[in-house]
Formats: structure tokens, C-alpha cells, sequence
């Protein structure tokens, strides 16, 4: 028993020849679900009637509303939910649409192509986007004092392998199969954090952009704020206000009082009532929800973690933790903080793991370190089907753990404990 604690605590047991051989795996598995998918198809719906990519059938239904010149009715659920049936059939279930009118000058440019096409368009080029992030990511340098002692060993591992790992990791085929825009959001946010130090303005408009999905807004600010980052905090807010100016232009001025009505829709049906199902939510909100706690309970739980994630990241935003432990830290505390987060959205633990993997490969695996990547990388595989079999999420416990390792590995810098992962180093060089 001891030997096997010690295996995993090292993490020898994840050779590069492992990591490899189940990442082609599950490459494989979501290559032969997405053909499945395809060859089922009739029209716009795949075998058993739901629209190809099925939460993209809102997004382009809405498109077409904005292409008709009826942008505010997307926000309306008997219209859209009309305009989803008459695109699909009448056994059509509805998929909603909560994002803000910023998202509708996607989904409008969408509409302009037939429903299939524009499903490929979209998923195509957001994969793109988001592998352009994911490299980006890597080709950081580390900063003035970060990885001197072993930087040596260049990470070459993780960067020949990082496309292997980058499109078999799990939440990748979750996203293709849902049509979603977890590839945008990883873009977004990804490349934000690549080029904070090196291009702030750029990376302050990444970070505008990521008003489309404002749940994920809540820690960036903050963390902004509490380090100074003032010209990336002016480009995000200078962002943000031309994309409301460009709504209130092109959709007339009802579209944005339409979106802040459609919130109650969206906080009391699809979350509270959890309509789309508290297993399919990965947030500690749906944990409480999903083992039978009530909406107030859930709410004063989330909170509690979002002020706690909130506190710990301007804490650890202004110490001198090193840059990829910082971004990693952004990322699950940013999926950690809301309580709107479906397994979809996970894909912001693709860019966590790689600044942590960096991190390891810079300064040494510590204790646990190898445990908490692979756990990361595969909960997106099964924190759905566990929550809905046997009522046990596993997303939210697993990144509470993972960020509150982030921070561990940060204090015990120079501890001399990250020389208990020496051997854990080996497995991937």
C-alpha cells in the first residue's frame, strides 16, 4: 500500500510512452464518435432527431433571427424556441440562449450559411484559435528569475507533444459534440494571459471580448486591479464599450433591455431548477443542488468559494509566485468562482494544465504535482456520466484540490519540497 501511495505521489507511473498511449486513445475514441455522429446524419439532425451539435442550434437560430432583422426576439424563449422547431422539426427540444448581444454578431455572420456549413465554419476555426492559444501558451519565456535552477530541461517533452495532448484532451470532443464555444473562451482568455506582459493592449481586448460569456469575468478584473495592469484594464473597458456601442447600432436599442429580461429565465430556470441538469454542471452551486441542498444553501456555498478563490488570487497575483503557477491559478479559480459552468466549459483546464506542466518542467515536479495534471486532464471524460449515475461530481472537487495545490507548490518554493517530485521529473524527459 505504501509503494502504491508512493507511485502515485511521484507520479512515476505517467511515462511519456503512458501519457501518450492514452492520449491517442481518447483521440481516437472521439475521432470514431464524432464519424458515428456524421454518418447518422439527416440534414440537420443526426440520428435520434437532435440538431447536429445540438447547443448550436441556438446559436444559430438566434442567427437567423439577427439575420431577419429580429435580433431582440432571440432573447425571447417562445420565439427562439419557434424559430429552433421551425429549423429542426417540431419534436425540437429547446436549446436556450443567454448570452449577451455581443455573441449575436457571431451568430448572425453564421446564419448567412446553411445550418451544416456553419456548424463546420464555426467549430473548425474556433479549434484553430484555440490551438494557436495553446501555443502560445507554451512559447512563453519564463521571466527574470523564474526556472533558472532547472531550465535546462527547456520542457521539450510537453512542447513536441503539446498538439497530441492539446486535441485528445477530453473536453475537446465534449465541445465538438455540443457545437459549443469552449475553443472560443480558451482562446480568449489563453491568449490573454500569453500576451499580458509582452502586448497588454492586445491582451486587455482578449479580455473585452470575453464579455460574451460574462461569468467568466468575475476573477480577471481583480487580479488587474490588484497588480496595476492599468493599459490592459483600458483596452479590455475601451473593448467592452465599442461591442455595446456596435450592438446598439446594428440591433436597434431593445436588444440590450431584452438580455438583462432574459436573466431571469436564466437564473431561475437554468440554474436554480437546473433545467439542464445539475449533473451536466461542473460548478460547487450544482454540487449542492445535485446532493439535494437548497437554491439558498447553493448560493451561500458558491459564495463563500468565490470570495475564498477571490482573496486567494489577489493574494497570490501579488506575490512573486512564478507567471504559470499565477495563470494557472486564474483558470480554475475562474471556473472555481461562478456557478454557471457546464462540463463544456472545462476546456479552461486545457491552458491551466499547460502552465502547470511548464511550471513542473521549469522548477521541478514537486509531490502530487503529476497527480493533479493527469486528474485535471481527465475529469472532463467522466464528471458527467458520475454525476448523473451515481450522484458524485467530480469536476468541482477536483479543481478545488488542484487550485489549492497551485498555491501550496507557490509557498513551498525554495522549501526544498519540490525535490520530493526528482523522480517524478524523470518520467517525462
Amino acid at each position: 500500500m505504501a509503494g502504491f501511495i508512493a507511485l502515485l505521489r511521484t507520479g512515476g507511473f505517467l511515462t511519456r510512452e503512458r501519457v501518450r498511449l492514452v492520449a491517442f486513445g481518447a483521440l481516437a475514441a472521439a475521432l470514431i464518435g464524432l464519424v458515428f455522429l456524421a454518418a447518422g446524419a439527416n440534414g440537420p439532425n443526426d440520428s435520434y432527431g437532435r440538431p447536429l451539435g445540438t447547443d448550436f442550434a441556438s446559436f444559430y437560430a438566434a442567427g437567423t433571427l439577427v439575420r431577419d432583422g429580429l435580433a431582440a426576439q432571440a432573447f425571447d424563449q417562445a420565439s427562439h424556441f419557434a424559430r429552433e422547431q421551425a429549423i429542426f422539426g417540431p419534436a425540437t427540444q429547446y436549446y436556450a440562449f443567454q448570452y449577451p448581444p455581443v455573441f449575436l454578431l457571431v451568430a448572425g455572420a453564421l446564419a448567412v450559411l446553411p445550418y451544416v456549413p456553419a456548424l463546420i465554419v464555426w467549430q473548425v476555426a474556433t479549434l484553430i484559435l484555440y490551438l494557436l492559444a495553446m501555443r502560445a501558451v507554451l512559447l512563453i519565456p519564463p521571466l527574470k528569475g523564474e526556472g533558472d535552477a532547472r531550465s535546462a530541461s527547456g520542457g521539450g517533452g510537453i512542447k513536441s507533444d503539446w498538439l497530441l495532448l492539446a486535441l485528445a484532451f477530453p473536453a475537446v470532443f465534449i465541445n465538438l459534440g455540443h457545437g459549443q464555444n469552449g475553443f472560443f473562451t480558451v482562446a480568449l482568455f489563453a491568449g490573454a494571459l500569453a500576451l499580458l506582459d509582452r502586448r497588454p493592449l492586445i491582451a486587455g481586448m482578449l479580455i473585452g471580448l470575453m464579455i460574451y460569456k460574462p461569468q467568466f469575468g468575475l476573477m480577471i478584473p481583480l487580479v488587474l486591479i490588484a497588480t496595476g495592469r492599468w493599459r490592459v484594464i483600458f483596452a479590455a473597458a475601451a473593448t467592452v464599450a465599442a461591442l455595446m456601442l456596435v450592438t446598439f447600432v446594428a440591433f436597434g436599442p431593445n436588444v440590450w433591455p431584452a438580455f438583462f429580461a432574459s436573466m431571469t429565465f436564466t437564473r431561475t430556470v437554468l440554474l436554480e431548477q437546473g433545467d439542464v441538469g445539475f449533473f451536466k454542471m461542473q460548478s460547487v452551486f450544482a454540487w449542492v443542488r445535485l446532493w439535494g441542498g437548497g437554491v439558498a444553501l447553493a448560493y451561500v456555498i458558491q459564495s463563500l468559494v468565490t470570495l475564498g478563490v477571490a482573496g486567494a488570487l489577489v493574494w497570490f497575483w501579488r506575490s512573486a509566485a512564478r507567471y504559470p503557477l499565477k495563470a494557472s491559478a486564474l483558470l480554475i479559480g475562474t471556473l472555481l468562482a461562478t456557478p454557471f459552468c457546464l462540463d463544456y466549459d472545462l476546456m479552461l483546464l486545457a491552458p491551466a494544465i499547460a502552465f502547470l506542466a511548464i511550471d513542473g518542467k521549469r522548477d521541478g515536479f514537486c509531490a502530487w504535482h503529476k497527480l493533479v495534471l493527469a486528474a485535471l486532464w481527465l475529469v472532463p471524460l467522466i464528471a458527467r456520466s458520475v454525476a448523473e449515475t451515481v450522484s458524485v461530481p467530480l469536476a468541482a472537487p477536483v479543481m478545488i484540490l488542484a487550485f489549492i495545490f497551485v498555491l501550496q507548490r507557490a509557498m513551498s518554493a525554495g522549501s526544498g519540497l519540490e525535490d520530493d517530485g526528482a523522480l517524478a521529473d524523470e518520467s517525462l524527459k
